[in-house]
């Protein structure tokens, strides 16, 4: 049935004489003016090329955080079906991230992070070169996402891309390696950002625990080491490091930012802290763990921890 929306003077009627009533057309309203303006938007694309030939070496680009190309991977390995991928790291596009502090200011990837993640790039068995981007002629623009019209607070980060190419990927399988160090195998690994925090979370009682170490940045770490004075800092030198250090842990504990896109990647055992206001990161396969409040929190960690 066809929406209709009603005049003022309506509106104050029904206002005045159905308040339940009114409420509920509220969120009718609601509801039909963001499925319009989705509508309009999608009428509005110009969507890609959706003809994949296969070639022996597909070329790609992307502007976008770690985390981010992590997450466009699987697309990137369907696309290039069994051939080479090609992967190009376009830095310093601007970003706008509203009022939440981000690390990288104001631009998706710098050349700093670009540096950091290329050796992790390289170190994949599917990609032939993984270099910035130069102006290189590629065949598929990564960024292409951004030009639909996807709720990017919600959803899937991974299928974003398999909602633009028509393409699917199983994403419950690995579709990152690392090498493994046994020092690491019996570390409770912890990253935690200073976005993306579940409302009440505590982590103190990992307290109990031993060999934890934190990776990330370090002003998360000595936000961290408030709570758990013996948390142990590992910095690292790229992203190959990091990718090694989570594959070897016991366990991983991280919230949605870019270490906990490795773990996903490598499906180790990992525990996400989801954050209920913009839940775009999906744990799928095998070691996969999330939750939103703290006694599932501690039950998730000693059952984990134990197995």
């Amino acid at each position: 049935m066809k929406f209709k929306q009603l005049s003022n003077i309506e509106k104050l009627f029904l206002k005045l004489s159905d308040g339940r009533g009114y409420r509920k057309y509220k969120r009718q309203l609601q509801a039909h003016l963001e499925a319009e303006f989705y509508l309009q938007q999608t009428r509005q694309l110009k969507h890609v090329n959706l003809n994949h030939a296969f070639k022996q070496i597909t070329s790609f680009k992307h502007s976008g955080n770690s985390g981010d190309i992590i997450y466009s991977l699987p697309a990137t390995f369907a696309l290039a079906k069994n051939g080479k991928a090609n992967l190009y790291i376009d830095v310093n596009q601007p970003a706008n991230y509203g009022s939440m502090y981000h690390p990288l200011g104001n631009v998706l990837m710098n050349d700093k992070m670009a540096d950091m993640l290329l050796p992790l790039l390289q170190y994949q068995d599917q990609i032939g070169i993984a270099e910035k981007y130069r102006g290189e002629p590629v065949d598929y623009n990564l960024d292409e996402f951004r030009n639909y019209s996807f709720y990017l607070d919600r959803g899937s980060i991974v299928r974003w891309y398999f909602n633009v190419y028509g393409i699917s990927y199983n994403t419950a399988n690995p579709w990152l390696n690392a090498p493994k160090d046994n020092q690491f195998q019996s570390c409770i690994v912890i990253a935690r950002s200073h976005r993306y925090h579940a409302p009440l979370v505590d982590y103190s009682f990992l307290k109990k625990y031993p060999n934890k170490l934190f990776i990330g940045i370090e002003k998360e770490y000595e936000d961290m080491k408030q709570v758990l004075p013996d948390l142990q800092f590992k910095a690292v030198n790229d992203f190959l490091e990091m990718a090694t250090i989570i594959n070897s842990c016991k366990l991983f504990i991280g919230n949605q930012s870019f270490p906990f896109s490795i773990a996903e990647a490598l499906k180790v055992t990992r525990l996400l802290e989801s954050y209920y206001k913009v839940p775009n990161v999906i744990v799928d396969g095998p070691g996969g763990n999330e939750f939103l409040y703290q006694p599932q929190f501690e039950y998730a960690v000693k059952r984990l921890y134990e197995e």
